[in-house]
């Protein structure tokens, strides 16, 4: 069945890109980023694409791309740019797709957007991305918090890296969100371990 989810995380870099490989390959879906701000020679669409093996999935062009590596209200400032959430639209596909987004929820798009705007707007299901660091429990509680109060729908929560139980335990009580599974701390990312690693991952 034709899914899209879009992926979102509890803060910077906590596995968002590398959870969206993972997910691309296991469904074998597409994969589109609508924002990318800084490292356009390496971005997160040129990395997923370098860690994918299946022929089917496609890539999507960004509907911005910007050359800084900031929030993108302030890249997209200083490349004199205005994101407008009209004119992010979701890519037409007869495939699943997974859309990764830039930073946690409460990062400025514009002046008035954040990120879980976007998401409202694009009306569709929410991976969530957790890591286990000191203040993670209460990052994740907060980002799920936000979400409720957006009725968004979330899916459920993937775990990235190191298992911590008493950290996850408590975040799956309190949530009450599906445990997709989790994406292992690799040593080596490649496309090997990346489609190793959506074994553990359950979907219907």
């Amino acid at each position: 069945m034709k899914k899209t989810y879009f992926i979102t995380g509890i803060g910077t870099e906590i596995g968002k890109t590398i959870s969206s490989a993972v997910l691309v390959e296991k469904l074998k879906a597409d994969y589109w980023k609508p924002i990318q701000a800084g490292d356009l020679s390496n971005s997160d669409t040129i990395k997923v694409q370098n860690l994918i093996s299946n022929s089917i999935s496609k890539f999507h062009p960004e509907v911005y791309r910007l050359t800084q590596p900031f929030s993108p209200h302030y890249a997209a400032e200083l490349d004199g740019v205005n994101i407008d959430l009209n004119e992010i639209i979701i890519p037409q596909t007869n495939n699943s797709l997974i859309i990764e987004g830039a930073g946690g929820l409460m990062v400025p798009i514009n002046r008035k957007d954040l990120m879980i705007d976007l998401i409202q707007k694009l009306d569709v299901e929410v991976i969530l991305i957790s890591r286990n660091y000191l203040g993670s429990i209460n990052h994740t509680l907060l980002s799920v918090e936000a979400l409720k109060s957006k009725n968004i729908y979330v899916k459920g929560i993937i775990f990235n890296g190191v298992k911590n139980e008493a950290s996850e335990s408590i975040i799956l009580e309190r949530t009450g969100l599906n445990y997709l599974g989790r994406v292992p701390e690799m040593e080596n990312i490649n496309k090997l371990t990346i489609k190793g690693s959506g074994d553990s991952l359950k979907f219907e």
